[in-house]
């Protein structure tokens, strides 16, 4: 399973889909897409810095304070992801982590 979870100062994408094979899982390739996106689009329409780690079965994600448009672009992605945890429960979940406002983030 993949587990997203939002922070105060970052996002952590954990784990393996394991809908298919590796090649042909869909659900792994729907929300790799959608990592990859969140990256390229801060660094390139903001000019928000973060950092990512990546390794095999995992990105970290760390940020500072985030302007609109890069919130914006968060949640964005979250949306994405929600609608992918929605449809395949099984194999993405979506853990909530409460931000320093002890407010939900997602």
């Amino acid at each position: 399973m993949i587990v997203i979870s939002r922070q105060a100062d970052g996002i952590n994408i954990e784990g393996h889909a394991g809908f298919a094979p590796s090649g042909k899982d869909i659900v792994c390739a729907g929300v790799s897409t959608l990592v990859t996106n969140l990256v390229n689009s801060i660094e390139e329409l903001t000019e928000d810095t973060i950092e990512y780690e990546t390794g095999d079965g995992y990105i970290i994600i760390k940020h500072g304070n985030l302007s609109e448009g890069a919130s914006l672009l968060v949640d964005s992605f979250l949306l994405g992801i929600e609608e992918i945890s929605t449809n395949y429960p099984q194999y993405v979940g979506l853990k909530k982590e409460c931000n320093k406002d002890g407010k939900n983030d997602i």
